[in-house]
């Protein structure tokens, strides 16, 4: 066998024991009459120890050993002269009898340490090496253990896991699809999913009534940190169940996977309404892990004669905590045109400061007497060494502004402490949002989004603030600011979905071309369901606290789209072009197709 024990596993109680190790060398150094070897796999790191004295030619041949060749090693266990408290394996070494190099290795192109020389795009071109690396690849396991502990859940409360078909048909809602040409039939075209939505809706109608996959999704959209053309959802439904029930089982969920994956519990979620989230924090997806909630001041600040507060639809602040004498002028000026960026586009930021010895300052005070300036602090709670931020203009792109920067607040004041976890459901979301350069509405969530039955009859309507009045049954997890999972109860009945298509400007033969199979399924016994998505990848980032999901897949792309390592995407020749009845004539092919 190439070894008996792994390189985390040996321990003083193997001293004396004859062993064989295999892995790659992390680092080689001879001292005197010794020489000493890291080897590595991915369980932890043994030293073996090459004795010039009891063997020379082996000492020499370890000597000639570059880092990650990969060996096998055989000697005995002993008690280690010199120890080191910071690895597993720290009591002991291996006295090596037997050395064979089964493979060798050209120099790598970056250290293959916790902190690497390599940067982004080199350690993704030479993705295998930048996994050897432990922090890499504790997140492989890590999701790895997610994953397993995901089913293990599931299959407990009675879901079965079912797999639904990569190559499917087109749809125009949403983000745009990534498209598969059909040879078999000439000018048509698949598309993969941007998730499993309709084929699950319809294992329930076929009496699966609990369903889930660990699924690929693909979008064809602009890249960020923590968003990829292809991801992984934990996608579920449920059939006989009210929104009710979901949030309970995923909630359960959840709380099971930190429980088994991190140790840690965590309590009851609250609720909050999309509504309510917007008022309070400015967001969908609010961070919850510190205060600063908003308060809106048009009734106190309007009619003073300053006409940036008098002229706007919505004046509102939040109150920095025991940070006024961390704050000078040039911190706010910083602050003021670090909004004023086009990322977020503020046209200026007022602040009220209330000094330690009871002063207060204001970029307004020529408008503001200072008694109205405390009224506004006794409004907020503030107390000295308090400070208040105060935006204004109209209402929905103020509070994006504001909420922008209470999380620029938080992480430049330390205000979020590490490993705190504060998940939230945000519930009864609009149902549909109107898209000024179409003219016409979108779905918030999907076009299968159920209204909540008290506002079907709002669907009727053709007057914009009733429609934009019409709730969902709608409901999103959000963990620390980031959305880890969405869903809603879903249309089981097929007039109501033509209803909702109607709104959404689909003409009835739209609508019955692209989806007519779902309304079919509808029309023979579909039970009430519902369901939701976890963003797999990006939960498991949030509950390690990473910002990017890349580490946690294991050949990502980058922000292009490209995957450096095996250089995709990349031209087909002109037989396959043919074939498929593509246009041979592209000037984009390259000159090998």
């Amino acid at each position: 066998m190439y070894r008996t024990h792994n390189c985390g596993e040996l321990r003083m109680s193997h001293e004396g024991e004859t062993v064989t190790l295999a892995g790659w060398v992390q680092i080689s150094r001879g001292f005197g009459g010794l020489t000493f070897v890291d080897l590595r796999d991915r369980y932890g790191i043994t030293q073996l120890v090459f004795n010039m004295d009891e063997d020379a030619e082996l000492c020499q041949r370890a000597l000639k050993l570059g880092r990650e060749f990969v060996i096998q090693a055989e000697g005995v266990v002993r008690e280690r002269s010199n120890k080191n408290a910071n690895r597993p394996t720290g009591d002991i070494e291996i006295d090596v009898k037997t050395l064979t190099i089964l493979n060798g290795s050209k120099t790598p192109p970056f250290t293959i340490e916790e902190n690497t020389d390599g940067g982004d795009e080199l350690r993704m071109k030479y993705r295998y090496l930048d996994l050897r690396r432990k922090s890499l690849q504790e997140k492989i396991i890590f999701r790895s253990e997610l994953a397993i502990e995901s089913r293990k859940y599931l299959a407990e409360k009675g879901f079965l896991e079912i797999e639904t078909p990569y190559l499917i048909k087109s749809t125009p809602e949403g983000a745009r699809d990534f498209v598969v040409p059909s040879r078999m039939n000439p000018g048509q075209f698949y598309a993969l999913p941007q998730s499993p939505q309709t084929f699950k809706q319809i294992l329930m109608v076929a009496g699966m009534d609990k369903y889930f996959q660990i699924v690929r999704c693909f979008r064809d959209e602009d890249l960020r940190s923590d968003r990829q053309p292809e991801f992984t959802q934990i996608d579920c439904e449920m059939a006989f169940v009210h929104q009710e029930d979901i949030l309970n089982t995923f909630e359960g969920l959840t709380k099971y996977l930190f429980k088994t994956t991190k140790d840690i519990e965590l309590g009851d979620f609250p609720r909050m309404t999309y509504d309510d989230a917007l008022r309070l924090y400015g967001s969908d997806k609010p961070d919850l892990r510190f205060d600063m909630q908003f308060k809106e001041l048009n009734d106190l600040a309007k009619g003073h004669g300053f006409s940036v507060f008098d002229d706007a639809e919505l004046i509102v602040g939040i109150c920095l905590k025991g940070k006024a004498d961390d704050m000078s002028n040039k911190t706010f000026k910083q602050l003021t045109e670090w909004l004023k960026r086009p990322q977020i586009g503020a046209k200026g930021l007022v602040h009220v400061k209330f000094q330690g010895d009871g002063s207060i300052k204001s970029s307004v005070g020529k408008f503001y007497t200072a008694e109205q300036l405390q009224s506004w602090g006794s409004y907020f709670g503030a107390k000295a060494g308090d400070v208040l931020f105060i935006l204004s203009g109209e209402a929905e792109k103020t509070r994006t502004q504001l909420s922008a920067l209470r999380l620029e607040l938080a992480a430049k004041y330390d205000l979020i402490q590490p490993g705190v976890f504060k998940p939230l459901w945000v519930i009864d979301f609009p149902l549909l949002e109107w898209d000024e350069d179409s003219e016409r509405y979108h779905a918030m969530h999907h076009p299968f989004t159920s209204p909540k039955k008290e506002d079907i009859v709002k669907m009727e309507s053709s007057d914009r603030k009733v429609l934009a009045d019409i709730r969902a049954d709608a409901y999103d997890l959000v963990l620390n600011g980031s959305e880890i999972g969405g869903g809603s109860i879903r249309i089981h009945d097929r007039a109501l979905q033509e209803r909702n298509f109607k709104l959404l400007g689909f003409s009835e033969e739209e609508a019955e071309a692209q989806f007519g199979f779902l309304m079919g399924a509808f029309e023979y016994g579909a039970p009430p369901h519902g369901g939701i998505a976890f963003g797999f990848d990006r939960l498991a980032a949030v509950m390690n606290g990473s910002a990017s999901i890349r580490d946690y897949i294991a050949f990502p792309k980058n922000n292009q789209g490209r995957d450096m390592m095996i250089d995709a995407p990349a031209g087909i020749s002109r037989e396959q072009l043919d074939e498929l009845y593509l246009d041979t004539k592209n000037p984009n092919l390259s000159a090998e197709t």
